[in-house]
């Protein structure tokens, strides 16, 4: 791989592409903001509950925010990776840094999230503990754990969103267009995190400390590695990451370790003191010119409004955290193509800086471990695995009774496609497919109309 074939503008279907003004890239991201999965993350929890008068962020202001930055990091690093006198890049090339890497970045970028379950890590823990307390559940006359193969039990006990962002964009649900949303293989690649199976995760390396596709995914993900030459790892559906994969990441870090300290100011969980103090300081130490210190602190003194004064700080952060994270992707460019960069962006800042040492202590004591955060975590993983215990049963008896085949009929169509399939792995992942993407309100909702606490909505 090189920066000259590290990109292509197909996607996973032999169907060819209405030509008009946009690139296949830019259609990219049309797709996925008009996708009824995207438009879902407006009611799922980013970190502070949802409801109230205040507005706090959720997956979808998030993911538009990431994207913003990600469309930034994306049109700079183009740019310098044109002017780079060591990349001789083919016209091709050049055209597609200069014109489609900051819509493959923003789109990895929207995508990012479109896999989470209701209620964040807490549903990827409800939806894995289920299958792990459950192991000796009887369906049938057999365990649930004999149901499947050891791979296909090791994707259900440790259920992880990224994976299920690549089936939700790819997956032909029922009644759906084929291979899903029709995204290039570039931009599926931008948002694989950790290119390995559930069975090979190892968290000495970065790029496998978590998983980015199930067994069910497990072709479509080989084709698209095949597609665009990812480099193998020691076992043969093991690969490095994809280069583009490094800024996708780091605009997700700046965003969610900036913002959930503005939010947090914004709902007096923080103090205008306390994150003023934490956000100047780390303009300080990244110590930029283009964001001087000086400049930015006498700006800040003189806006009287609270609100206003920190969205400024918060502005100036992500600023300057673009700034050095384009500079570290420069430097370590080469390292990054290989696929032998095993950091992330925000890490090397951080190592040489110390910058977002402070804000990650705070965010974790002040606001991730705050009682707000804990208690929907909390209801979200019983919520989770309540919802879990109705419908798993009941699809995997092969004799079912009058009450299971009701609880089937509560399945939507497109999440239906395998519930008679032989196979239990695909009728689980029908199942996942329907309660994973489900808002945290729609979840809240039926939890409480099938355990009967409120029936009282019957349309």
């Amino acid at each position: 791989m090189n920066w000259n074939t590290c990109f292509s503008s197909e996607s996973l279907t032999a169907s060819s592409n209405k030509q008009d003004s946009r690139s296949n890239f830019q259609k990219d991201y049309d797709r996925i903001i008009f996708s009824s999965s995207f438009r879902r993350l407006q009611n799922k929890t980013q970190v502070f509950p949802l409801p109230g008068t205040t507005f706090v962020h959720n997956r979808l202001t998030h993911s538009l925010e990431v994207a913003s930055v990600g469309r930034s990091l994306g049109e700079i690093v183009g740019q310098k990776l044109i002017e780079h006198p060591s990349i001789n890049l083919t016209p091709e090339a050049h055209s597609f840094y200069s014109r489609d890497l900051a819509a493959v970045i923003s789109s990895g970028c929207l995508a990012h999230d479109i896999g989470n379950p209701a209620f964040g890590h807490s549903g990827e823990e409800a939806i894995s503990n289920f299958f792990v307390s459950n192991e000796n559940l009887n369906i049938d006359g057999y365990s649930i754990r004999s149901l499947f193969r050891d791979e296909e039990w090791k994707d259900l006990t440790s259920f992880e969103g990224n994976a299920n962002a690549l089936r939700v964009l790819t997956q032909e649900f029922g009644g759906k267009s084929p291979s899903g949303l029709g995204i290039t293989v570039t931009t599926l690649a931008s948002i694989l995190k950790y290119p390995c199976s559930s069975s090979t995760r190892n968290r000495t390396y970065k790029h496998r400390k978590k998983y980015g596709y199930f067994q069910s995914e497990k072709e479509i993900f080989l084709s698209l590695a095949k597609k665009l030459g990812l480099r193998s790892d020691d076992n043969e559906n093991v690969f490095r990451r994809h280069p583009f994969v490094y800024l996708v990441e780091a605009a997700d870090d700046i965003c969610y370790n900036i913002i959930d300290m503005e939010d947090a100011h914004r709902i007096g969980l923080l103090s205008k003191e306390i994150v003023s103090s934490v956000f100047l300081r780390l303009i300080e130490k990244l110590n930029l010119e283009e964001v001087a210190y000086e400049n930015v602190r006498n700006t800040f003194y003189r806006i009287k409004d609270d609100n206003e004064s920190i969205a400024y700080l918060r502005s100036k952060c992500i600023s300057a955290l673009v700034i050095v994270c384009v500079e570290e992707f420069i430097t370590h460019q080469a390292e990054i193509i290989d696929g032998t960069f095993n950091s992330s962006l925000i890490d090397e800042i951080e190592n040489k800086s110390g910058a977002m040492k402070e804000i990650n202590e705070i965010s974790y004591e002040k606001i991730y471990r705050h009682a707000s955060v804990l208690e929907i975590e909390i209801a979200g993983f019983h919520v989770m695995s309540e919802l879990l215990n109705i419908f798993i049963s009941s699809v995997l008896k092969k004799t079912k009774s009058s009450l299971d085949k009701t609880i089937i009929a509560l399945i939507p169509k497109q999440f239906q496609l395998n519930i008679e399939d032989e196979s239990a792995y695909l009728r689980v992942m029908n199942v996942l497919d329907h309660i994973s993407g489900m808002t945290d309100a729609y979840a809240m909702e039926m939890y409480r109309k099938l355990k009967g606490i409120d029936i009282s909505k019957t349309v």
